[in-house]
């Protein structure tokens, strides 16, 4: 049984950063894609980032692009560290682990499909005020 634990939310000015954290438990962390979803009130829940198992390679929402930045560490954690945050990030933000390796040229699309992530943790709430 694999278990996913967020932390790290919070409110925050915008403007302001915020570091969130996924613990994963129950199996090998390193055999594992991390992501990161977020689900705003009132709209669908949508990808934010996700890091290969080996830490290679990472991808990003157009809409974070060069505000967030995705890590995993050799233990059990990947981290979400989100800069210059805006009133439109506030939302629920859960991260989530894969066993799937995506090839080819559409491998942000596999990476950003949430069907292809089976285990989710229970999210952690970021607040940002204007």
């Amino acid at each position: 049984q694999v278990q996913l634990v967020e932390s790290g939310g919070g409110l925050v000015q915008a403007g302001g950063s915020l570091r969130l954290s996924c613990e994963v438990s129950g199996r090998t962390f390193s055999m594992y894609t991390m992501g990161w979803f977020r689900q705003a009130p009132g709209k669908e829940r949508e990808f934010v980032a996700a890091i290969t198992w080996s830490g290679s390679s990472t991808y990003y929402a157009d809409s974070v692009k060069g505000r967030f930045t995705i890590s995993r560490d050799n233990a059990n954690t990947s981290f979400l560290e989100m800069n210059s945050l805006k009133p439109e990030d506030m939302a629920v933000y859960y991260c989530a682990a894969s066993r799937r390796y995506c090839l080819g040229s559409d491998s942000y699309g596999c990476y950003a499909t949430q069907a292809n992530y089976a285990y989710w943790g229970q999210g952690t709430q970021v607040t940002v005020s204007a």
